[in-house]
């Protein structure tokens, strides 16, 4: 464990409170940094009380500019631990970030020129659809990491444009199967819902690529706004509930 010192004498030093309020920092924020070893005062009172050097406010002020360029607070760590941590170094990670996250914009892009192709082919698109197709947009990207966009990006070119708009249209028709049987009361052990709920999950395997984070990232954004599946039905936790008792059934 990391030993601090007490006080230097003639030394500026701040305590957390005085730092978190000079910094625009949280103190619990300034407790998790030492707690995960980012950034720990250099110095203690004879009380106890924890108190930042120069040189701990330094270290502050390189971890907060190198959140603001997107790192991870276990990225950062990793810079500020290592003796030939430069610059140089943090601005070609973040050439190289940046460079994926237009890679991630442009595939986006694609994605919504394709659903813009789609609404035109309808021969009388409403408002409503327009709406919908910019918040399934919004809420299928806003809630992912550039790394999980970046796989999420190589798991769409290798299904393919066809079969994309294929499993586009079938989510909708595959749902509202799920709320008719649900509606009934019909039982989750019953073999009609046993095989909606193995679809629903190939279908959920097939926009992960199998990752568990980017499904748990799915999971997570519905269950922050259950209507944010582009309003396709703000039931949506209520089905979800409802396939999972369906999967715990069939084990």
């Amino acid at each position: 464990m990391q030993q601090t010192a007490q006080r230097p004498a003639g030394r500026t030093t701040l305590k957390v409170g005085e730092l978190a309020k000079r910094t625009g920092t949280t103190v619990r924020t300034l407790h998790y940094y030492h707690e995960i070893r980012l950034l720990s005062p250099s110095h203690h009172t004879e009380a106890g009380h924890r108190l930042y050097s120069a040189n701990d406010i330094a270290r502050l002020q390189q971890i907060k500019s190198l959140q603001q360029l997107g790192f991870s607070l276990d990225e950062i760590k990793g810079l500020l631990e290592n003796p030939d941590y430069s610059p140089y170094e943090v601005i070609e990670m973040q050439i190289d970030r940046l460079k994926k996250q237009i890679e991630v914009q442009r595939w986006m892009c694609g994605r919504l020129e394709a659903l813009a192709r789609q609404l035109r082919s309808a021969e009388q698109p409403s408002t409503e659809d327009l709406l919908q197709m910019i918040e399934v947009t919004n809420m299928a990207f806003s809630n992912f990491t550039p790394e999980q966009l970046e796989k999420i990006k190589k798991q769409g070119e290798l299904l393919g444009e066809d079969h994309i708009r294929e499993v586009e249209a079938e989510w909708p028709v595959l749902i509202e199967k799920v709320r008719v049987e649900m509606d009934k009361g019909t039982d989750p052990s019953d073999p009609n819902v046993q095989a909606m709920a193995h679809r629903w999950m190939e279908l959920v395997r097939e926009f992960t690529g199998g990752d568990p984070g980017i499904q748990k990232t799915l999971g997570e954004a519905y269950k922050q706004d259950p209507s944010a599946g582009g309003r396709v039905d703000p039931r949506m936790l209520e089905y979800m509930a409802y396939i999972d008792k369906a999967l715990a059934a069939s084990k």
